[in-house]
């Protein structure tokens, strides 16, 4: 259960609950370059787009589209592009690392970390060996950014929203700093669907849901169920499942996706 989608989430409102407030604009400034971010994973596990696109089985191009913001991908897409490149969707919504070299001014006396031991001989304070490569890979400072914290307190207009393919938008709750937790708040439009083309998806992890205004029919293996607001699910991602908006009004509802640490 994301290409840039600054463009469109832009021109779009989020917050999308119709009992007794507004949408919430959400601005442009608070998305991140998720096709960007899916570019940069990809060349750092050092795989071609081609050779992504015939292990997801889409085309080349549609991979293309979405790394350079033309397209946006469905729910399943992104799900499959994300474990296929080893990260989660919390990582998605993590600002775009900028690397950044500092140089610390020392006096004559003060021993450098990166030349190791002190003139005395003794370890430097704090000092460790030298990662490989110098800076680390690209996946080394997506994984540190699990340590940032997205709360505790976030207003509707902070929310970090995704727009994707087939009327689904995703606006991110919050998030504690080393969890794998995704904290949603999902809305599909009529015609929305998680699968663009039909298919059930499975991922990584485990779902639990609470659908708050609407419908939304859940497929989910061989077995169909129409969630009304005030109705709850839970199961393992695992599980072939899709989701669908059949209806004419907005289903919304606050989504709990606890992937693998």
């Amino acid at each position: 259960m994301m290409g840039t989608v600054a463009r469109e989430v832009g021109r779009m409102t989020a917050g999308t609950l119709r009992e007794g407030r507004c949408a919430v604009p959400v601005t442009a400034g608070s998305v991140p370059a998720v096709g960007e971010r899916l570019r940069d994973a990809r060349q750092a596990r050092g795989t071609s787009l081609r050779s992504l696109a015939r292990e997801l089985g889409v085309s080349a191009s549609l991979i293309s589209q979405i790394e350079t913001g033309k397209s946006q991908p469905s729910v399943s897409t992104l799900y499959a592009i994300t474990s296929a490149l080893g990260i989660s969707i919390e990582e998605v919504f993590e600002p775009r690392p900028v690397a950044v070299s500092v140089q610390e001014e020392r006096t004559p006396d003060e021993p450098d970390p990166a030349n190791g031991p002190d003139p005395a001989g003794g370890p430097v304070p704090g000092a460790g060996p030298a990662p490989a490569g110098g800076a680390g890979s690209l996946l080394d400072v997506l994984g540190a950014a699990r340590g940032h914290r997205f709360g505790p307190l976030v207003r509707p207009a902070q929310r970090q929203a995704l727009s994707l393919d087939s009327g689904v938008t995703w606006e991110r709750l919050g998030h504690l700093p080393d969890t794998t937790v995704d904290f949603l708040l999902i809305t599909y439009q009529p015609g929305g669907t998680s699968s663009s083309s039909g298919l059930l998806m499975r991922h990584s992890g485990a779902e639990y849901g609470y659908l708050l205004s609407g419908e939304l029919l859940l497929t989910l293996g061989f077995d169909e169920h129409r969630l009304r607001a005030g109705d709850s699910i839970c199961f393992e991602s695992s599980r072939p499942h899709r989701y669908q908006n059949d209806g004419s009004t907005p289903a919304v509802g606050v989504w709990f996706v606890v992937e693998p640490a």
